[in-house]
């Protein structure tokens, strides 16, 4: 079988040349390809190096901007510190300036007390001479006497001294008078100056509160579940609180009475909670009171914090801080006796600022001087003894102690802040509305003050004015003249101080006239 080839190879070749021709297109198209990926590699690239370009160009910016902003707030600052410095400076050398203002009022004082001094030497001088002439004087009117009358030295010294006695008596008042009237008008100036001071700087409230509690109720019919069937709920309450309930005619109300005004302060909040809450019973009362109980422990000890912080003491013991607290609920005549212990505090610091004390101290000793009050009910002794005690137990100062057992004169001041102390307290107490009396009391009062005036020789009638802060005395003149006025002016201030009981002091003022009248016909 003879097969012809010329078409296979030519079919063949043909296929080889469309295998070569597609091999060669298709290295083409990839070239292409290579050639714009290529080119799309470095157009990628080049926009990455504009965009990191921007970028490095907006951080340098953006960094810049920080640091203009640093520099401004540093400046800022600079400039604020720098004012506060020069703020600082100014204050200290207006300090320095007040000091060097000080130190030249004191050395002028020292001056003036200086030269005091010297006069009151030369005027001691004086009198040492005036003694020994006097002496001469007496020694040649005994020889006198003696020679005229031929009597011996006993007899005539004694009858001299029977001639003498009224002249000396009086010539020893004319003398007393004017060196009381001296001495009141400097130590009244200045007296006057420093408590004028005290009081102005001071502003206290006028503060009374009395010495029962009244808790008002919705309707009279809860007096009925206060009282509880058979009484037993107002049984279980004065047990727990250890406080009377008054249920009696009064509308819409009941009275806590008892000695303790924490007690009676613990019995008010606790009824006032039941009867909110409207549960009434034993077990319940008691739950009550103790939750109150405790709730009046921390609220005590936050008033008496809160004292120190107001008045600028912060080493207090916590227990000396309770104590203080508990005064908030502690009256007398009507005055609290937290107020009055931070009002008589201001008054003694004030008043030793003016007087170039320590403001500190002074301070401390008038915010405690009546701290022994929050436990006198229960324990015997004086509020001021008391007092003593307790800062004496918690680390006081010795002047501290003495300034507390001192303020009422049971025994002697030993310093100067016990004066103030003293000062402070009778002008805390004296001023008006501090203090209230019962119409009875005030009434004997005043009788007392002008049985003590008129029981004197040559009073011819006496009267208590100005609420029995003064008491006025018209004289005879004829009996009293004026040396003798002097005098008798003291004896009664010094009987009233010795039988009467009473805050602040009381004038005594002496009036004696001549009047003398005629008639034209």
């Amino acid at each position: 079988m003879n097969i012809n080839w010329g078409p296979v190879v030519v079919m063949f070749l043909v296929g080889v040349i469309v295998f070569l021709a597609g091999w060669f297109a298709r290295r083409l198209v990839d070239r292409s390809k290579i050639v714009s990926a290529e080119e799309l590699a470095d157009k990628i690239v080049r926009e990455a190096q504009r965009e990191a370009e921007t970028q490095k160009k907006a951080a340098v910016l953006e960094a810049k901007d920080e640091w203009y902003k640093a520099k401004a707030k540093f400046e800022e600052d600079t400039q604020q510190t720098r004012s506060e410095v020069e703020k600082s400076q100014r204050q200290v050398e207006k300090r320095e300036e007040n000091l060097n203002r000080k130190v030249e009022f004191i050395d002028k004082k020292e001056q003036e007390i200086q030269r005091t001094e010297e006069g009151l030497k030369a005027k001691e001088k004086g009198v040492d001479e005036r003694s020994e002439k006097l002496s001469r004087l007496i020694d040649e009117q005994n020889e006198r006497l003696e020679r005229i009358a031929g009597m011996n030295r006993d007899d005539a010294k004694k009858l001299l001294i029977k001639n003498m006695e009224s002249d000396a008596r009086l010539e020893a008042a004319r003398m007393i008078k004017d060196i009381k009237d001296e001495a009141r008008r400097q130590g009244d100036k200045e007296a006057k100056k420093v408590l004028t001071l005290a009081i102005q700087r001071c502003a206290a409230d006028h503060v009374v509160e009395s010495t029962v509690s009244v808790v008002n109720l919705p309707s009279d019919e809860m007096k009925g579940r206060i009282i509880g069937r058979e009484g037993r709920n107002i049984r279980a309450f004065e047990t727990a609180t250890g406080i009377d309930v008054i249920v009696d005619d009064t509308p819409e109300a009941v009275i806590l009475s008892g000695f303790d005004p924490v007690r009676r302060e613990v019995a008010r909040l606790a009824l006032e909670r039941l009867i909110t809450d409207g549960r009434i019973h034993p077990g319940r009362i008691e739950e009550v009171v103790e939750k109150v109980t405790k709730e009046l422990d921390e609220q005590i000890v936050e008033l008496g914090e809160g004292a120190c912080l107001d008045i600028g003491i912060h080493d207090l013991k916590p227990e000396m801080i309770k104590l203080i607290g508990r005064l908030r609920y502690r009256t007398s005549y009507g005055q609290n006796m937290l107020q009055h212990s931070k009002e008589v505090a201001l008054i003694c610091g004030l008043m030793a600022s003016e007087l170039g004390f320590d403001v500190a101290l002074a301070k401390r000793a008038g915010f405690l001087h009546d701290i022994g009050k929050s436990i006198d009910h229960t324990m015997e002794g004086t509020h001021a003894g008391l007092g003593a005690d307790l800062a004496r137990r918690h680390g006081e100062e010795d002047l501290i102690v003495n300034a507390i057992e001192a303020h009422h004169e049971d025994v002697e001041p030993q310093s100067m802040i016990a004066v103030l102390v003293q000062a402070a307290d009778a002008v805390s107490g004296a001023r008006p509305g501090a203090r209230r009396e019962t119409l009875e009391t005030y009434i004997k009062r005043l009788e007392k003050l002008e049985q003590i005036a008129s029981s004197f020789q040559g009073v011819e009638r006496s009267y208590a004015i100005q609420a029995g802060r003064e008491i006025r005395i018209m004289v005879q003149h004829k009996k009293i003249d004026d040396a003798r006025a002097e005098v008798l002016a003291s004896a009664v201030a010094r009987k009233i101080e010795a039988e009467l009981k009473y805050p602040g002091q009381i004038k005594v003022v002496v009036v004696r006239e001549t009047r003398a009248v005629d008639y034209a016909k």
